[in-house]
């Protein structure tokens, strides 16, 4: 889909998303080749920003079924594409910080570093916050959460709980 001269005539600093998979539609090591200034994802673990929907909608479907909301609407969406763009911009936890070391992965925000390791313990805490949020204030919500706090350590617990 994107051929080298399509690459080089993308303005400053372009932003492709080449999610084909298991082959994107341009491997990130041509794309670079042809343009050091170009920001990319796939849908690919073996390359930097892995785009990949274990990042969203385990959350998603979690907030949603929280707080009983009757649909999954644009401003919760909304609201998960924010909280992933914010927690990208946060320093990792030490032990996701240190396994993308030992992987040779960025570890702070950048070209490299465009959305949250899958991983990322704090997608379990945040996510389903963010989007509960959204979901009350849009209206959707038939059930409220009183306390963002202590919902998050309710979460934090089950994560806690569920680990390998």
């Amino acid at each position: 889909m994107f051929t080298e001269e399509i690459i080089k005539n993308l303005a400053p600093k372009p932003i492709v998303f080449a999610m084909s998979n298991p082959e994107p539609e341009i491997r990130p090591e041509v794309a670079k080749r042809i343009r050091d200034d170009i920001i990319m994802a796939t849908g690919r673990s073996d390359y930097p920003n892995q785009i990949n929907n274990v990042m969203c909608f385990p959350f998603l479907f979690r907030a949603t079924l929280d707080c009983r909301a009757t649909e999954i609407n644009e401003t919760m969406k909304m609201a998960t594409a924010k909280c992933l763009a914010d927690l990208v911009k946060q320093p990792l936890p030490d032990d996701i910080k240190k396994s993308q070391e030992a992987r040779g992965k960025a570890t702070e925000y950048g070209p490299e570093y465009i959305i949250p390791n899958p991983f990322d313990p704090r997608l379990v805490q945040e996510l389903p916050v963010a989007i509960v949020k959204a979901a009350i204030e849009s209206g959707v919500a038939q059930q409220e959460i009183a306390d963002y706090d202590e919902y998050r350590k309710e979460l934090k617990k089950i994560s806690d709980a569920n680990s390998f």
